[in-house]
């Protein structure tokens, strides 16, 4: 695990690589991601989807399709940080101005 040192942007891991609902949720609501277009992305339907972001916690979803979510969403820009002090989280991969989509 690292943190933000002296501007320079270090990635932060989730140690156990089990994305949260509230995770997915908010890195779709960054990317501007409809639910539709993250299941297309992940090769996942809508439904499964919409069901990973109504759980609590880590959905009880296969490790296969929750991963599928996850490569899609960091494929897409998203880092995923894992639980600290702060609480986990979501952030772009590339600092604001640095990004594809400005």
């Amino acid at each position: 695990m690292a943190a933000n040192l002296k501007g320079k942007i270090i990635d932060i891991v989730c140690d156990n690589n089990m994305i949260t609902s509230d995770q997915i949720r908010a890195a779709r609501t960054l990317l501007k991601l409809s639910a539709d277009a993250l299941a297309k992305q992940s090769g996942l339907g809508v439904a499964t989807i919409r069901r990973m972001e109504l759980a609590k916690g880590v959905p009880s979803a296969s490790a296969k399709n929750l991963q599928a979510v996850q490569t899609a969403l960091e494929e897409a820009g998203i880092i995923f940080i894992g639980p600290d002090s702060a609480g986990e989280g979501v952030r772009f991969r590339h600092p604001p101005g640095q990004r594809n989509n400005e």
